[in-house]
């Protein structure tokens, strides 16, 4: 499941041209910072972002303070998109795990587009129909498998999503990931070096070796990539734009990337 990034968001990329026009005038271009906190829980939905390059976690927040996440997505996906559907505050904490770029909306100038173009409802729907898959099988996956299972499986979905085989990690995020502790992490870690599916775990990255990677995980991973690929059939995400002529945001003007 790994396409070209330079075609940018695939969500982007599949709309007709007359339909992308209705965004067009009103997108930007935005850095998206590794560990920035694009939305919180409970905040209301002001903008819609669609990646074009890096990996974004979308965060469940317990009472006691722990985390764990439900879903991942790349360029295949976006953040906020859901506001359409109906106004309401965000049930999830949205926290990019890997460095990229995005092109970001104001919802309201989103709404709007979406209430004229056919395409862009398609869109939503298809976003919508993904995220589910997910949460179904990541609920269902933490109930039934392993820490290291659940671990190889994250790392595979999030370098199916970024270019190359080092992944920008710290244990502090895996720890996040996962909803356990760090101490965890650090005996799981150790199990997949061991393995052989984890080459080095320098501080903050982690190189994989994806086929021992792939022994390591659960069925889950397969069948959430099947699944992916059967609701983003690489014949009908051909581009109907190669790019977004975005505006580009300075990032010392770009309050909502401070960390």
């Amino acid at each position: 499941m790994e396409y070209p990034t330079r075609v940018g968001n695939r969500l982007l990329a599949a709309l007709p041209p007359a339909d992308f026009g209705l965004l067009t005038p009103y997108l930007q271009k935005v850095s998206l910072e590794q560990d920035a906190v694009l939305l919180r829980s409970g905040d209301r939905l002001e903008h819609v972002y669609f990646p074009h390059s890096g990996t974004i976690s979308f965060m469940l927040d317990m009472p006691n303070g722990q985390t764990v996440a439900t879903a991942v997505i790349g360029h295949e996906g976006a953040v906020g998109m859901l506001s359409v559907l109906e106004p309401s505050l965000s049930p999830v904490t949205a926290v990019v795990r890997v460095a990229g770029v995005a092109s970001r909306i104001s919802a309201l100038r989103f709404h709007a587009a979406f209430s004229q173009s056919g395409a862009i409802r398609h869109a939503v729907q298809t976003h919508a129909r993904a995220l589910l898959m997910q949460f179904q099988h990541v609920a269902a996956c933490n109930a039934l498998h392993s820490v290291e299972a659940r671990m190889a499986r994250w790392l595979l979905h999030i370098h199916d999503r970024i270019d190359g085989d080092v992944l920008p990690l710290t244990q502090e995020a895996l720890s996040q990931l996962l909803g356990v502790r760090r101490t965890t992490v650090t005996q799981v870690v150790r199990k997949l070096r061991v393995s052989g599916a984890i080459r080095s775990d320098r501080r903050g990255l982690i190189e994989i070796n994806r086929p021992r990677l792939k022994e390591a995980a659960c069925e889950c991973y397969e069948v959430m990539r099947r699944r992916i690929d059967q609701i983003f059939p690489p014949e009908t995400m051909k581009p109907g734009v190669q790019a977004a002529p975005v505006r580009e945001i300075p990032r010392d003007r770009d309050p909502f990337l401070a960390k």
